[in-house]
């Protein structure tokens, strides 16, 4: 190895989306897919899923869930939620994309679309259970929904789910959240069949709230091993990636990777923990093109230096680096720059 990887394993993921599904109890895992599967490269984390036996696909955008389409063949469920342009509206009715819909405006024009191309389109209706990140507020639910099924009765739509985003801030504001998905529920129901998809529960609470989950769960994060921010560890769920780097160079007794703030690595993680082949050592430097190591006997150009991963030489997650600086694990995934290869292990 002669730059850094951020070494991936097949084998991981597989055995997490086995442990997250197994946690869900007959509630069907939809693996997100965002900001290029949190880092790990979106053709090998579908590819591996696939053979885990994952059948629906979450895609923040039409863009990517098209990407998703040409992975998985015509078969597999893909839901992109983000609103979208009257193009990309067309491209995902051709390809059989679930479409998220947040607001009447993007409701009318799908079924524009879907009249125009003489498709018929499958959406989620997103309730505003109050997050307030897009969704239909309760007031004007009973309209959208008999807008949906007047677009149904005419061929041009299937409502596929319904679904919203919880705050997962406290357990009351989460039951709050889950009285009015469920309010909404009940609407559609009394106006037509009730949709297959309802789901209500990212990462998190479809762990740790069982009662609020639906028939589906949107699971990004713990499948890719990374925690919640401040959260306990998972039972059963483990890093899929490590970043490793070889010791480009010795000064002074210290280890120099190539590896630095220009490659995702913030100067606020001076004084964390990476791993060596002689255990834990501190980040002690972080230049814009490499980072100085605390030494250890024996060190040498070549020895192998894990910047994150699941902890096998002493280094610290993801999860436990980006909590030093106030953020979340993935972004220290996503942010990491294209210099460092994604390299599959097993």
């Amino acid at each position: 190895m002669s730059r850094p990887e951020l070494r991936l394993s097949a084998r991981t993921l597989r055995d997490n989306i086995a442990a997250v599904t197994s946690r869900l109890d007959g509630c069907e895992l939809m693996l997100v897919l965002k900001d290029d599967a949190y880092g790990h490269g979106l053709t090998w984390t579908v590819e591996t899923a696939v053979q885990a036996g994952v059948a629906s696909f979450g895609s923040y955008d039409v863009r990517g869930g098209l990407d998703v389409r040409r992975l998985v063949g015509p078969e597999a469920r893909v839901f992109a939620w983000a609103t979208s342009t009257d193009a990309e509206i067309d491209e995902a009715l051709l390809q059989g994309i679930d479409l998220g819909v947040g607001t009447v405006e993007y409701l009318h024009r799908i079924i524009a679309r879907a009249e125009a191309l003489g498709a018929v389109a499958r959406v989620h209706l997103k309730i505003d259970t109050g997050l307030h990140r897009n969704g239909v507020l309760p007031e004007d639910w009973p309209g959208a929904i008999a807008q949906v099924r007047a677009a149904e009765a005419a061929g041009l739509l299937s409502l596929a789910g319904i679904w919203s985003h919880i705050a997962e801030a406290s357990d009351r504001e989460d039951d709050d959240a889950q009285a009015v998905f469920l309010d909404a529920v009940r609407t559609a129901e009394a106006t037509g069949p009730t949709p297959a998809a309802l789901h209500l529960t990212a990462s998190a609470a479809s762990w740790w709230r069982p009662e609020l989950r639906g028939t589906v769960a949107r699971i990004g994060a713990f499948c890719y091993g990374i925690r919640s921010a401040n959260g306990p560890e998972l039972e059963g769920v483990r890093p899929v990636a490590r970043l490793v780097a070889p010791v480009a160079r010795v000064e002074e007794g210290r280890a120099v990777i190539e590896v630095g703030a220009f490659d995702g690595l913030p100067s606020t993680l001076v004084g964390a923990r990476v791993g060596t082949p002689a255990g834990a050592r501190a980040l002690e430097r972080i230049e814009p093109f490499f980072a100085q190591i605390e030494g250890w006997a024996g060190l040498s150009v070549g020895d192998e230096v894990t910047v994150f991963g699941p902890g096998e030489a002493g280094e610290s997650s993801a999860t436990t680096l980006a909590e030093r600086i106030d953020t979340v694990g993935e972004e220290i995934l996503t942010r990491l720059s294209p210099r460092i290869r994604r390299v599959p292990v097993d």
